[in-house]
């Protein structure tokens, strides 16, 4: 008898082990799956290279853009955010082609209201706004086309 129910907790010992492991396995798949439409870090730097840039480092992700620290083609040190869905690179000293009331307006059609804090800054434009469920975001906004690159809840 002893031996059954030492069996039994070996086995239920065993089943709980296995539960655990399909859990982590199945958050690794899931993550693993979220991640597959952004670009990884590795990726970032040889898109990056590819382009001319030299000495990239810092390439971290954050504020929903890949950020990095590089020179580039004639040397000079630029500051880069890199969409994470398409890959476009905007350099620290890109020239804003819109102006705020047109980023303003590109907000306003995307269901963002109470934009403030709105600043053209590393290459992009950057501004503090309510989503159309009252949250609010700070967003990343593409100079040339208004288009939002990178968001973070605020």
């Amino acid at each position: 008898m002893r031996r059954t129910i030492h069996n039994t907790t070996a086995h239920a010992t065993v089943r709980r082990a296995l539960l655990r492991t399909g859990m982590f396995a199945a958050l690794a798949f899931a993550g693993a799956a979220a991640a597959q439409d952004a670009l990884t870090e590795a990726q970032v730097k040889a898109m990056l290279e590819a382009q001319g840039y030299t000495r990239i480092n810092d390439v971290k992700f954050k504020d929903g853009t890949w950020k990095a620290d590089a020179r580039s083609a004639d040397g000079n040190r630029v500051d880069l955010r890199v969409d994470a869905a398409t890959g476009k690179v905007y350099p620290d000293t890109q020239v804003a082609n819109l102006s705020k009331a047109d980023v303003e307006a590109k907000l306003a059609a995307a269901g963002y209201v109470d934009v403030h804090d709105l600043d053209f800054r590393d290459g992009v434009w950057t501004a503090e706004a309510e989503n159309d469920s009252g949250k609010d975001f700070e967003l990343r906004i593409d100079a040339a086309t208004g288009h939002i690159i990178g968001k973070r809840r605020d």
